[in-house]
């Protein structure tokens, strides 16, 4: 199992926007595009920052080939659609992790 781990600290003044986006929007594009199975989404509780609310969304796949496809076809229109909609308001942290067991 392979997953893609994103990391995105979000500024208060679209936080609301953007959560209701990522929920009805961009986290279904993504798993629409076939490469993943399932995702999680979660808000970072530890450690805090009082100047914006971090949060995480980690998509699962079976495959690093569906994981590098998924790159390489689709990130880029669809990393564009956050910041065309929401500009410097977020950024984003990507890492990808092969779970052991």
């Amino acid at each position: 199992m392979y997953i893609y781990n994103v990391t995105i600290k979000v500024h208060p003044d679209i936080e609301q926007e953007w959560l209701q986006w990522m929920k009805s929007t961009h986290i279904n594009e993504v798993i629409e595009t076939g490469m993943f199975d399932d995702y999680t989404f979660c808000e970072l509780i530890e450690p805090t920052d009082d100047e914006a609310k971090t949060f995480v969304v980690q998509y699962l796949t079976d495959s690093e080939s569906r994981y590098q496809q998924y790159i390489q076809t689709f990130a880029p229109l669809l990393r564009q659609k956050g910041y065309d909609r929401f500009s410097d308001k977020f950024i984003a942290f990507r890492t990808v992790m092969k779970k052991i067991v």
